[in-house]
């Protein structure tokens, strides 16, 4: 009975210490965790061709095309802008296609208004929009990297990989330099978070590549 006296009382002061250690000793905060997303382990592709487009490519069996009525509140200048669509990752990849030379309407603001106006999409005018607006999510990137393609003859560009919480993290334009001009561009419906959705992002990252590396011009 002494024994058990003996044991009880030599871990009593023992337990209050630690507990007082564990009562001063500053909080550690957790690292931030997010959602698993599971992602198809083999890639599977089939082809876009519809019958009056210029150009066709490759996408993932996962996507869907769908025709783009709007681009952030600006009417398309054309039928061909399309969207491949991952609703599951709540993603798009927004494809604007222009014609090289092609006369196109705007809005130009003037003292009393805004007036219907028109411009030529020259191809200098097609491959600094595309760098301006890369340029524009300067702000957000810590890093923008211009990767120089050749596809196929005729199908020549840029990827652009944006680093940091910037809204498109991937875009690219392809051009044959004399009719046509595509540009493509990755967005989440989500608020910028280059931690949360970069496997996502590097995952159709991956699909971008293949639709750039498949683009073909039709006429």
């Amino acid at each position: 009975m002494k024994k058990k006296l003996l044991v009880t009382g030599y871990f009593l002061p023992v337990a209050y210490c630690l507990w007082l250690v564990s009562c001063n000793s500053d909080p550690t905060s957790k690292p931030r965790g997010y959602f698993r997303i599971d992602l198809p382990a083999v890639k599977e592709y089939k082809s876009f061709d519809r019958p009056g487009f210029p150009y066709s490519f490759d996408y993932p069996v996962y996507g869907n095309i769908v025709q783009d009525s709007t681009f952030f509140d600006d009417k398309p200048q054309n039928p061909y802008w399309v969207n491949v669509d991952f609703p599951q990752y709540d993603a798009k990849i927004y494809l604007s296609y222009m014609g090289v030379n092609d006369k196109v309407m705007y809005k130009e603001k003037t003292t009393t208004g805004y007036k219907d106006s028109i411009g030529i999409n020259s191809l200098n005018k097609l491959i600094n929009d595309a760098f301006t607006l890369t340029n524009k999510h300067a702000v957000k990137a810590n890093s923008i990297d211009e990767i120089e393609v050749h596809p196929a003859k005729g199908v020549d560009g840029f990827i652009f990989e944006v680093g940091g919480n910037a809204a498109s993290l991937k875009q690219f334009y392809l051009t044959d330099s004399s009719k046509h001009f595509i540009r493509g561009a990755l967005y989440f419906n989500a608020t910028p978070n280059e931690d949360s959705v970069k496997p996502v992002s590097q995952f159709l990252f991956q699909d971008m590549k293949r639709l750039v590396n498949s683009l073909r011009w039709k006429k």
